[in-house]
Formats: structure tokens, sequence, C-alpha cells
């Protein structure tokens, strides 16, 4: 750490949505401490991004770090030891660092990991290993047949199926079983809680459809983890189900992705219910690119085609209407967890200005994260988490695949193009 002056070209301070010429912040340690266009450099570094355009280090507030590569993920879940899938963690996280991604929300994982998650996050933080800052919930918490049942994807060995299900950390049976989960998983470092209410799209043996807990267990989790003081967020797709868990006091939707009712779209702002869309995952039904749905596993190229108009119709009510979504990317099928910048692509192309994609990954998600004063903005007093771009961010879908710099809590990062 040390003492730096940045000169911006544009500054983006996560903030207000414009875009700021010839600006300076001043970094102390890992701190902002002062931004200005007549910042002085008083005997510190200076870092010249007079050629890009400067943003708080963003955030991806839905990620799965424990995925090695995507098209290998399946064999992965059932064949890769705990530790390997541990480990893959802390790569992931270095990863999004790389690319000027500096916090993720890891929103769980679906097969043993050796609560990998967590540890990768207490060994960033205590020094040990790079990667982003993390927001950590440790397992998919879910019943059998579920989204979260990853032991699914061998059901036609049921001896082998049933061993890799009973040893799962997040299954659960009834209300009961789902207050100690949600004990469980807070005992052992969880930030907070995710439930798969609903089936989904890459699993073999369920739908998006699907409801997979009962009101009970809902309630269950959600009352047991805010006693305990950490939010609950939730797999869901189709607004009855997702009705039913705002009305319950969910604190967060992820994907959404049939959600085609504007009155439940509202009562959702109203009721400041956080929502990470991840409209990637679904791009290649949405915009009728077959050759990329092929690379996708059977079943879940039938069950896109399946629901295309209904996503599509979805889509375009959650783009149009005023509901303040945060960016989070799911990438499991179509793209590395770590190569977060493919959903800012995927949100201009769905009609999103480019300032509200901005402010996704930047104070939205700080907000989700509970991290506001802390990431999402280029303020005195926040953490020294600092990216910059060359492409230009209002014009260029891929802006967001190129990143020049970054820096996170003070320490300067090299980066990686995607593209």
């Amino acid at each position: 750490m040390g003492k730096y002056v940045i000169k911006c070209g544009k500054l983006y301070d996560g903030m207000t949505d414009v875009l700021q010429d010839n600006m300076r912040i001043l970094v102390e340690d890992n701190k902002i401490v002062e931004v200005d266009r007549h910042v002085a450099s008083n005997k510190a570094e200076e870092i010249d991004l007079s050629c890009a355009t400067v943003t708080p280090g963003l955030i991806d507030a839905h990620v799965h770090l424990g995925i090695g590569t995507w098209s290998y993920r399946r064999h992965e879940t059932i064949y890769e030891s705990p530790e390997f899938k541990g480990m893959i963690s802390l790569r992931s996280a270095k990863e999004s660092l790389k690319r000027g991604f500096t916090t993720l929300r890891a929103v769980g994982n679906n097969c043993d990991d050796a609560y990998g998650a967590v540890a990768a996050k207490r060994l960033i933080n205590a020094g040990y290993f790079e990667g982003a800052r993390l927001m950590v919930a440790p397992y998919y918490t879910g019943t059998t047949r579920s989204h979260a049942d990853a032991s699914a994807l061998i059901s036609s060995n049921p001896s082998v199926s049933s061993f890799i299900w009973d040893r799962y950390h997040g299954r659960i049976y009834g209300p009961d079983m789902m207050r100690d989960i949600v004990r469980k998983q807070v005992k052992h470092g969880a930030d907070f809680i995710k439930l798969f209410a609903t089936g989904g799209f890459s699993t073999p043996t369920d739908g998006p459809e699907d409801e997979c807990l009962s009101d009970d267990e809902m309630k269950a989790a959600i009352e047991t983890a805010h006693m305990l003081g950490r939010k609950v967020t939730s797999h869901s797709y189709a607004p009855p189900l997702i009705w039913k868990q705002v009305k319950m006091g969910i604190d967060g939707i992820e994907h959404g992705a049939l959600i085609d009712d504007p009155k439940l779209l509202q009562y959702m702002i109203d009721h400041e219910v956080e929502f990470v869309p991840t409209f990637c995952p679904y791009d290649g039904v949405i915009h009728r690119d077959e050759e990329k749905v092929k690379t996708w596993p059977y079943e879940m190229q039938i069950k896109l085609h399946k629901y295309a108009e209904w996503l599509c119709r979805a889509r375009k009510l959650i783009v149009d209407s005023g509901i303040a979504f945060g960016y989070g990317t799911d990438f499991t099928a179509n793209h590395n967890n770590f190569e977060n910048g493919y959903e800012y692509e995927t949100m201009l192309n769905s009609g999103v200005d480019p300032f509200r994609a901005l402010s996704a990954a930047t104070r939205v998600n700080a907000a989700i994260l509970e991290m506001k004063g802390q990431v999402g903005a280029i303020a005195p007093g926040y953490f020294a988490d600092i990216s910059a771009w060359k492409r230009d961010l209002l014009s260029d879908p891929k802006a967001l695949l190129d990143c020049y710099f970054v820096m996170k809590d003070g320490k300067v990062y090299k980066t990686v193009t995607v593209e």
C-alpha cells in the first residue's frame, strides 16, 4: 500500500449518472481520501489513466465460484473432490479481480466443496491469496429433486446419487431441518442464505415453474435467517411463487426471468425487494442464436426453447420497468464464472441504458451486499477499489471485457482482456 494520485480521463463515480472530465483521486493506503479536479500530488505516486474511463471497482452479485470450466461443470460436480472445488473458488476470485470486478457475491454451490467459498473469503481477507473481496452463501438450500440437487445429474444410478445427496450440506426436509441448516450455514460463515425455491433450466429433473419448497419451509428459512441477522435470497422464476415469497418477507429474488406481471414488479419496487435478473444465460434463445444454444446440455435446450416467448416477454417488461436491479452473471453454462463483463453486453443489447447497467454493478449491488459506504463508489472514505476501461462505456457493449487497470484496497493488480 502507499499514496497515489490517479489522473482520470473520464470518471464515473458510482453515485451520479454522468462522466466527469479530468478528475483526480487521492488514495492513501486502502482508502480513497479525496476526489476533485485539483487534488495535489503531495509526494504521492501518480497513476496516469487519462486515456481511460475510471469507475469504482465493479461488483458481480451472482457468481458460482466452485466451477473450474463451464463446459466441464457436470463432470466436476460429480467426480471432483471437495478440495478441488474449494480451491477453484480462489482461482475464480483472482480471475474476476483481473477483469475489474473487485467484489463478488457468491450465491452458493450445489455440490460438496467443503465450504470452499467461505474458506476463500477468509484466505483472501488474510492476505494469503489475491482475489476479489467476497460475500458468501456457502450452499444452495433446497430439497430432493430441486435445482439444488446436483445428484440428479447421476440419477440413473440411484445408489451413487443417494450417496452424493446424503452428504450435501444444503439439503433439507421440512421446516425444522430448514431452521437447522440455516443455523449451521451461519455458524460456518454464511453472510446470507440462498434458497432454491423452484427448479431451473440447466438441471435434468426439474423445471422453472416447479415449486420445490413448501410454504412452511420457506417461512422457516426467512424467519430463522432474520433472527440471525442474515438476508435471504431465492432462485425463483415464475410470478406465482415470487408473489408468495415477497409477501413472506424475502429479501431478494435471483433470476426472475419469467416475471411477466407488472403488478408484481411494482410490488417489488414498493417493498424494496432486491432483484438480480442475470440476463446473459438466456441470451442464446432470446436472440435466436441456435449455434450458442447447441452448446448447452440437451435438457436445457429443450426447456429454453419451450419458454422462449415467455423469456422474451418478461425480459422486455423487466427492462422497461422502473425496478433497480443488480448486476449478476450466473455463469455456469455459457461463460466461465470470472468472465463477468459479458452481462454488460447483454444489458446494453437488451435496451438497458449504460448508466443503469453501471449503477447495477456499483451502488445497487453495494446496497444488496450491505456494503454501502465501503464499495460501489469513488468517494472519500470508501475502499480504494478502482477500475479503468479504454473502450467507450456508453456505446460499446463489450467495454467491460477489456479491463485496462484495477486496484483493490489500494493495491494495483495486473489485468486481463477477455476479448
